[in-house]
């Protein structure tokens, strides 16, 4: 953990892995849109968190510790 106001590298690390997890989400609602021509309407915000819930769920997976 760093000191208060301040980042370390290992924070820095965790901030960019859920920033990828989001967008990852955020591209396969887009992918679904396009490709399978869905519209998701006012439920777009809630499919693309579920979709980075199944992407942080899908690491975890296949991370096997």
């Amino acid at each position: 953990m760093s000191k208060k106001y301040s980042l370390n590298s290992q924070d820095v690390d965790k901030i960019l892995k859920g920033a990828c997890i989001a967008l990852g989400g955020a591209v396969l609602t887009y992918l679904a849109s396009i490709i399978g021509e869905i519209d998701f309407g006012p439920y777009t915000s809630l499919i693309v968190a579920l979709g980075g819930i199944v992407i942080n769920a899908g690491l975890k997976f296949l991370e096997g510790k």
